[in-house]
């Protein structure tokens, strides 16, 4: 894939990823890495879907995400519904240890890019109900936080990788998402 060994020639944190990519540091440069695991499924997935061994590429999928904290920052906790798969809607609820609501978003849209391209789509379309990473993957907000930057670029690199459109619901159109992230959140594995 071309996205195994992206170069970044700005400085920031990249401790928020932890669960998604190392960064090396080596001068300047920060070099991130994506694990194979990364791409086809987490350890601390509850669900876990195995990539289509069909070289073809799959249909167009529509993806509900949400991510939410107990506290701010708090215990966390991600959920994702992934819809337009053969077998059904895929349901994703993850921990994601203590983290604040904006990583906790972040990491609900790298969850599902991450799905979508292990499973070969065509295009992915995302609804979610946090204005701050709707409108900052679309470009209407720059990101100039040093915590969210580093999320950003990754599923803006892998958004990159298929049709992607992402678009802001209202909280109680994305129930079903808010209700896994919930869960994830009070019951860690």
């Amino acid at each position: 894939m071309s996205i195994s060994n992206p170069v970044v020639n700005r400085d920031f944190c990249g401790s928020c990823v932890q669960n998604s990519s190392h960064i090396r540091k080596s001068g300047k440069k920060l070099r991130l890495t994506y694990p194979r695991r990364v791409l086809t499924g987490s350890i601390w997935s509850r669900i876990v879907v195995p990539a289509s061994k069909s070289s073809s590429k799959m249909s167009d999928l529509v993806a509900y995400v949400d991510g939410g904290s107990l506290g701010n920052p708090g215990p966390s906790g991600i959920g994702v519904i992934i819809d337009g798969c053969e077998n059904g809607p895929i349901r994703i609820q993850k921990w994601i240890g203590h983290q604040d609501n904006n990583v906790a978003e972040y990491l609900a849209l790298l969850e599902a890019l991450q799905r979508a391209l292990a499973m070969s789509a065509r295009a992915l379309h995302v609804y979610s109900d946090s204005e701050i990473v709707v409108k900052q993957m679309s470009g209407e907000y720059s990101c100039r936080s040093p915590r969210l930057y580093s999320l950003n670029w990754i599923c803006r690199k892998l958004a990159r990788s298929l049709q992607f459109s992402i678009s802001h619901v209202p909280r109680d159109k994305n129930r079903e998402a808010n209700s896994l992230a919930s869960t994830a959140a009070r019951n860690p594995i």
